[in-house]
């Protein structure tokens, strides 16, 4: 299979520091034609800027996940000491590189304990930057629907909604809105029936395919490190949703990422 499009990816991941450039160089050869790298704060942005000059296929998303602003090795707490305003400022210049193609991973988390008035904050300022700069977004939502949803209907963001994970009530207003969903490893999983549900019900191009590696590795490499090339069992459980073969899915949303990402 071919022409995957692996549109949330971390490869600059230390789990990939002994072998970032061998994993690379292979995913052409492995059928991937895109990926959008995505970096979760200013000390990312360097490395994901690198991978995408280095490698043609790779697109950057700079911004700045809300568990930075929390987490001990995250620039937001070492460098910036969780003044998010100073590291989304310092990191303003660079959205002019022609590699960047989204602001993310930006979004809300309430399963971790991140601030809730802070993350919102944060979130919100990524949403009017991504409107000032005319860039879709990348965004992350985790057990935060409500306030979530809150800031999408308001803000009429483009770009992908990463591991959807709401219902299929919800979804029919997103992609009405304009978002892309985002599916991953988990749609191979056998509890993943909302999942299912979601996917029989959405237009084929308001659905985008993701890894999020080195993570939510797909049966049958589940508790593996992800990469795009997985993506090919994540297209063979979602044609037999859309009753189309694999290669199918993954022109599709090909198509539908490249659209939004403006290639």
């Amino acid at each position: 299979m071919n022409n995957i499009f692996d549109t949330h990816a971390h490869y600059t991941s230390h789990q990939f520091d002994a072998d970032r450039a061998a994993v690379l160089s292979a995913l052409p050869q492995g059928g991937v034609a895109g990926v959008l790298e995505c970096a979760t704060h200013s000390g990312d942005a360097a490395g994901v800027l690198a991978l995408a000059h280095e490698y043609p296929f790779v697109h950057a998303a700079l911004g700045i996940h809300p568990e930075s602003l929390i987490e001990e090795d995250a620039a937001t707490v070492t460098v910036y000491h969780g003044n998010w305003r100073a590291e989304l400022a310092a990191m303003r210049p660079l959205f002019a590189d022609p590699a960047v193609k989204a602001v993310g991973e930006i979004g809300l988390d309430h399963h971790w304990p991140v601030p809730k008035q802070e993350q919102y904050d944060l979130f919100e300022a990524q949403l009017q930057l991504a409107k000032e700069l005319d860039l879709p977004v990348s965004v992350h939502d985790r057990e935060a629907h409500a306030e979530m949803y809150e800031l999408l209907r308001r803000y009429k963001p483009r770009g992908v909604l990463h591991c959807y994970s709401g219902s299929p009530d919800d979804a029919a207003w997103l992609v009405d809105q304009g978002m892309l969903l985002g599916f991953g490893g988990a749609v191979t999983y056998k509890g993943a029936k909302r999942a299912a549900k979601v996917l029989a019900a959405i237009p084929h191009t308001s659905a985008v395919l993701e890894t999020d590696c080195p993570y939510m590795a797909p049966e049958p490499v589940r508790g593996h490190r992800n990469d795009s090339r997985n993506i090919a069992h994540v297209a063979d459980s979602i044609g037999t949703i859309w009753g189309m073969d694999a290669q199918a899915v993954l022109d599709i949303t090909a198509a539908n990422a490249r659209k939004c990402f403006n290639l």
